[in-house]
């Protein structure tokens, strides 16, 4: 089931008994949040709306709840928070789970609750037992894997709920700029709609002016003017990062990792691979993939491998020296153009 379909199946009033939320989408997670919370009438939902962080508190606790009876009211919700049981992720959490109770639970789950399990997680561990009984049961929602067409119109849908229309290069360059990630887009509309109030008509000119740049993206314009062979600006990108306060070897990984998925795509690109099977064989977002499709064209592997080795070699050099960082990446920049000058 996907999110659309979910919100549909509570607007007709008509919830299962347990849900599996899955994905890292928090203005999804707050949407469906907040669908569930009003399939409780609001006279009752403070005696009959659990919420429960199992980083913080016992399943146990949630299970105690989801088996009482509803208080004056003919169900009762019960909302599970950062499951990290049912993954293979180590947590600093000091809650003993005893997930056996939830085990018994998921056999004969009651009939008067709703549990909702938010699992914002890219995958859960599928040989634990728990992680099986809970799938076996669960109706599963995925909202972590949305394709750039489905962001886009749920974008689209919140715009024209407002009032206000949206051009395609606009919600286009909304995408690119927020690297794809609906949550940071939801967070900015706020100041898009008040800036255009007056001709509720969004355009380019305002989404450059105040949309917030992702790191991602800022790292893919930094990629490509040292591709491009254009020392200032790399620097002042790399220096924009920095005021953001991005430490140096933070940018210096995520600018590995991003040469290391152009190296992938272009060899995978070779052996036949489409946009969608690079994005679900390398576990990446599509929109990243897309971009990297789009850079790979302009340049030759030997360039892409180039650069690689020279970060990784700045990385070692970051973290066995005491030369200043910012020196180190300003070394690497020039050497990198020198070479393939």
């Amino acid at each position: 089931m996907n999110y659309s379909q979910l919100i549909k199946e509570l607007n007709d009033g008509a919830p299962d008994s347990v849900y599996l939320i899955l994905g890292d989408q928090s203005y999804l997670s707050q949407q469906i949040k907040d669908a569930f919370t009003k399939i409780i009438p609001e006279s009752e939902r403070s005696m009959n709306i659990g919420s429960y962080d199992m980083e913080d508190t016992s399943i146990s606790a949630a299970v105690e709840d989801a088996i009482s009876v509803p208080f004056f009211g003919e169900r009762r919700l019960v909302m599970i928070n950062r499951p990290y049981f049912l993954t293979g992720m180590r947590t600093k959490s000091k809650v003993e789970q005893n997930v056996d109770d939830f085990l018994e639970y998921l056999k004969h789950p009651e009939e008067s609750t709703v549990m909702v399990i938010f699992a914002p997680y890219e995958k859960l561990d599928s040989r634990k037992k728990v992680t099986k009984a809970l799938k076996k049961v669960a109706v599963t929602v995925e909202i972590g894997k949305l394709r750039e067409n489905e962001i886009k119109k749920l974008v689209t849908e919140k715009i024209t709920a407002a009032g206000y229309n949206i051009d395609h290069d606009a919600l286009d360059r909304m995408v690119e700029l927020t690297g794809g990630k609906l949550t940071a887009m939801m967070s900015d509309l706020p100041k898009l709609l008040l800036y255009n109030n007056d001709s509720k008509e969004i355009g380019i000119d305002s989404v450059n002016g105040l949309v917030s740049r992702s790191m991602e993206q800022n790292v893919f314009d930094l990629v490509n003017s040292v591709l491009q062979k254009n020392p200032k600006q790399s620097m002042d990108i790399y220096h924009q990062l920095i005021l953001e306060n991005d430490e140096p070897i933070r940018i210096n990984a995520v600018l590995i990792q991003q040469f290391r998925l152009l190296l992938q795509v272009m060899i995978l690109q070779k052996h036949g691979y489409s946009q969608g099977n690079l994005a679900a064989t390398l576990k990446v977002h599509p929109y990243r993939v897309k971009l990297a499709m789009q850079t790979v064209r302009k340049f030759n592997y030997d360039q892409l491998r180039d650069a690689y080795i020279g970060l990784v070699d700045t990385e070692r050099q970051m973290k066995s020296t005491n030369r200043p960082p910012e020196l180190l990446f300003e070394l690497f920049v020039l050497k990198f153009m020198k070479s393939v000058g």
